[in-house]
């Protein structure tokens, strides 16, 4: 036997689904664009040296060698954590109205929790990666650096927040 949903919850799957795209796409941009840049400053590092290491996470230290596939793979990898990023604040939202209400501080919240869960839990398995592309870590800061914290907050948490806000928030 085949429903049909109401349409009232397709239009509501609509608006969940561009904010997950919106969401994903433009943090994930920004985020890949931030690292890009402090590798470049820090190190002299290409994007895809910055690539290859976020696909270093599955392949390990031997995707330092890799060429352009292992640089896409490293591209592909980030975007599913981008998206996953995002599907994770999209689903708080629909249990605390809190978070979409206030986009900005809530936002910069979870770019914290992002942070520190690539931070924390992420980073420590891409060693050799983690230090080339981001420069040796200060003696008090998080292995990531400063500006990392700060690129997420404004690039990752912050575009999430305010893209769920805005696609997904029903009419009202």
């Amino acid at each position: 036997m085949t429903t049909t949903l109401p349409a009232q919850n397709s239009a509501a799957k609509n608006r969940i689904g561009r904010a997950i795209f919106w969401g994903a796409l433009i943090s994930g941009g920004l985020d890949i664009s931030g690292a890009c840049i402090q590798a470049w400053i820090v190190r002299g590092a290409a994007p895809a040296m910055v690539l290859r290491g976020v696909a270093g996470a599955v392949l390990g230290a031997s995707a330092a060698k890799g060429g352009w596939a292992v640089a896409a793979l490293g591209l592909a990898l980030h975007f599913t954590v981008a998206t996953t990023a995002t599907v994770v604040f999209c689903a708080l939202s629909r249990r605390r109205v809190f978070l979409t209400e206030h986009a900005v501080l809530s936002g910069l919240a979870f770019g914290a929790a992002v942070f520190g869960a690539m931070n924390f839990v992420t980073l420590p398995g891409l060693g050799v990666f983690r230090h080339f592309c981001y420069g040796a870590p200060w003696r008090y800061a998080p292995p990531m650096g400063w500006i990392q914290f700060v690129i997420h907050l404004a690039c990752v948490g912050l575009p999430i927040a305010l893209c769920v806000r805005r696609f997904s928030a029903p009419a009202r």
